[in-house]
C-alpha cells in the first residue's frame, strides 16, 4: 500500500478513536453533549491544531477539510451510545490510541518538514501532534494530563520520531521508514502498557511551617 494513503487511513482511525477517548472523558466528568463534543473536537484535533499555529500552515486540517468535524461529532456520540460497553472495548481503545499516536507523530514531523523545518523544529511538531491533543482533553477534564505522567506516552512520541527523522536523514523512503515506525511506535507503547514500563517522576513536599 502506498505509504501516504496509509497514513491518511490511519490519520483518519486515529482522529475518530480519540474523538471517542475525548467523549468518555466528559462523560467521566458528567458534562453535557455540547461539552462532549467540545472535548472529542480538541482531543481529535488540538495536537494538529496547535502544530499549525505553531509553523503558520494553514488552512488548519478541519477548517480545509469540515467533513472530519462531522466524523469525530459521530464517533463522539456513538461513543455516547455505547459507553456501557467501554471497558469491554478497552484493549482495543489502546491498541488503536498507540497506532493513533505513532500516526499522529509521524504527520506532524512531516508537515513541519514540509513548510522547509529542521529536524529539531520537526521533531517537536511530531511530538506535539501525537500527544497535545490529549494534554488539553485532560486540561478541559482538570485532570494530570497523561502525557504528564510516569506512564510511557509522550516518551513513546519522542523515541518514534526521531526514528522517523533519522531513517529520513540517512535516505530511507517513505515506503520503509513510515511502517516502520508505525511498528515501532505501536509496539513500544504496547510493551510499556504491557509490562507497566514508567519514567521517574519528581516528588517535591514543601515544608510544613508551625
Amino acid at each position: 500500500m502506498d505509504p501516504a494513503l496509509l497514513l491518511i487511513i490511519l490519520f483518519n482511525i486515529g482522529i475518530t478513536v480519540e474523538a471517542m477517548t475525548g467523549a468518555l472523558a466528559a462523560g467521566e466528568r458528567r458534562m453535557d453533549l455540547i461539552g462532549v463534543l467540545v472535548v472529542a473536537t480538541v482531543t481529535a484535533f488540538g495536537g494538529g491544531t496547535v502544530r499549525d499555529l505553531l509553523i503558520g500552515r494553514y488552512p488548519l486540517i478541519w477548517v480545509a477539510n469540515p467533513e472530519l468535524l462531522l466524523l469525530t461529532s459521530i464517533a463522539a456520540l456513538i461513543m455516547v451510545a455505547i459507553a456501557r460497553f467501554a471497558r469491554q472495548l478497552e484493549k482495543t481503545f489502546l491498541a488503536l490510541d498507540a497506532l493513533g499516536l505513532a500516526t499522529f507523530t509521524i504527520v506532524g514531523a512531516q508537515r513541519a518538514m514540509d513548510v522547509g523545518h529542521g529536524l529539531a523544529i520537526a521533531s517537536i511538531m511530531g511530538v506535539i501532534t501525537g500527544v497535545a491533543g490529549g494534554i488539553l482533553r485532560d486540561m478541559l477534564c482538570n485532570r494530570i494530563p497523561l502525557a504528564f505522567r510516569s506512564e510511557l506516552y509522550a516518551t513513546v512520541s519522542i523515541v518514534a520520531v526521531w526514528l522517523f527523522l533519522i531513517m529520513d536523514y540517512l535516505g530511507v523512503s517513505d515506503a520503509l521508514s513510515i511502517p516502520i515506525t508505525l511498528v515501532f511506535g505501536f509496539a513500544f507503547r504496547m510493551l510499556a502498557l504491557k509490562f507497566h514500563w514508567v519514567v521517574p517522576t519528581f516528588v517535591y513536599q514543601a515544608r510544613q511551617h508551625d
